[in-house]
């Protein structure tokens, strides 16, 4: 099938899950209970959130991954139809609890527990080549929490790129802080990796930003090192810039990372330049912490 007969710009793979977000939570002790000032339950999970951030900004997007037949994944599966996520590959698994990651907040701080629940059940074999072969671009968020996944991520990587797709991974938090999990040999079959700037250096062992995305623009094609107030730094292809920030009123910063995966996405597949590219994930970084939660800026 020829690129320009693809009826999806992207399919995301990854998790699927819920945030609830617990606002200006003073710290917590043991025995004890504290009150937050407010609650807000939404759709959460790197991968989510771009995809349905992307699929706002215009792209034709397909999701692949596994929820709960309960409340938490009625509300995963409501978020992204109600974006347009194509949902044919998204899977309920009768008795099984959707993933819920709860964070408070305190400022621009914040903390969070994650249940995986289903998050860690999806595997590489659970993205079709077939419906793959429907698509231009493979993009996989949360890559430290999808367990089963791992052991074939780079297979899955290399089974797109055979496809024609060009691929993009965000890693997240590593909670077991190994921080490789098989993630350098899926760096090999990756052309963008999204790291913000503390799993660059964890990942690396180097503590200047520069040279750990150089770094790892010796693995993936394209590294776009995520710097929040400091915007983003590109490396790769022989270059290596930097975009700045876009001032705006911070809100919460759930999502600010995946939304601008998504911002980033919604242009690279439509051709636009690197510098481009990052200008638009910036923009939609600063356009999520507008608000609470990860996509309430990008519903209105």
């Amino acid at each position: 099938m020829k690129t320009e007969e693809r009826s999806l710009d992207v399919i995301v793979a990854g998790e699927a899950n819920a945030d609830l977000i617990l606002t200006e939570v003073p710290p917590l002790e043991l025995e004890q209970e504290k009150l937050a000032r407010d609650m807000h339950l939404v759709l959460g999970g790197s991968s989510s959130i771009t995809a349905h951030n992307l699929a706002r900004l215009g792209a034709r997007v397909g999701f692949v991954g596994i929820i709960g037949d309960d409340f938490l994944g009625r509300l995963v599966e409501e978020r992204l139809r109600s974006a347009g996520v194509d949902l044919s590959c998204l899977r309920k698994l009768r008795g099984a609890k959707t993933g819920l990651t709860v964070w408070h907040t305190r400022g621009r701080r914040r903390a969070g527990v994650t249940y995986l629940g289903t998050i860690a059940r999806l595997r590489a074999a659970d993205v079709p080549s077939a419906y793959l072969a429907r698509a231009r671009h493979l993009h996989v968020g949360a890559y430290f929490l999808l367990k089963n996944l791992q052991p074939d991520a780079a297979k899955l990587f290399r089974r797109a790129r055979r496809l024609g797709l060009t691929t993009s991974l965000d890693c997240n938090y590593d909670p077991a802080e190994r921080w490789d999990s098989g993630l350098l040999e899926t760096l090999r079959f990756t052309d963008i990796f999204f790291p913000n700037e503390d799993e660059a250096g964890k990942i690396t062992g180097l503590a200047d930003v520069r040279m750990a995305a150089k770094e790892l623009a010796r693995v993936a094609r394209i590294v776009v090192v995520k710097r929040g107030a400091r915007g983003a730094l590109v490396a790769g292809e022989g270059r290596l810039f930097r975009v700045p920030a876009v001032r705006t009123r911070v809100v919460e910063t759930t999502g600010a990372g995946d939304s601008f995966n998504a911002g980033f996405l919604a242009r690279f597949v439509r051709g636009a330049p690197l510098e481009e590219c990052a200008r638009a994930g910036v923009r939609a970084g600063a356009r999520a912490v507008t608000r609470v939660g990860g996509t309430t800026a990008f519903e209105e």
